[in-house]
């Protein structure tokens, strides 16, 4: 028999507005979106007195605290998309890296991060 993990799953959402470089169509103009973000984090071991692989509170702040850094933003101008495009794809890694440290303290691995510009399309982004 395998040994299990657990994944938990967080949602969140921000506002911002991102002009895609090199894109020869609209979205290469400055327009905005209410972006959506999901995060799982994956872990091997339950905590002793709860029984939780983490508190979703906790979860939702470490996300928080890192779409803080993007809400009502031009992305453009935010590093490090000021060097490098603000795609959804862009989005979901920076976010993924930015939340590594974090979470791993909190005992959790970021296993996924999730963003949409809409509800139909999405980019993840995760380590294997």
């Amino acid at each position: 028999m395998g040994k299990g993990i657990w994944r938990l799953t967080v949602r969140s959402e921000f506002s911002a507005g991102h002009a895609l470089r090199h894109y020869e169509g609209k979205c290469e103009n400055l327009h905005g979106h209410n972006f959506a973000v999901e995060l799982t984090v994956e872990g091997d071991s339950l905590t002793p007195d709860t029984e939780l692989l983490s508190d979703f509170k906790i979860l939702r702040q470490c996300l928080k605290n890192v779409l803080e850094t993007l809400d009502h933003r031009i992305l453009n101008d935010v590093p490090p998309f000021d060097r490098i495009n603000p795609s959804s794809e862009n989005l979901a890694r920076h976010i993924w890296q930015q939340l590594r440290a974090p979470l791993e303290a909190c005992g959790v691995r970021p296993h996924a991060v999730t963003v949409s510009e809409k509800a139909a399309q999405s980019a993840t982004y995760m380590e294997l």
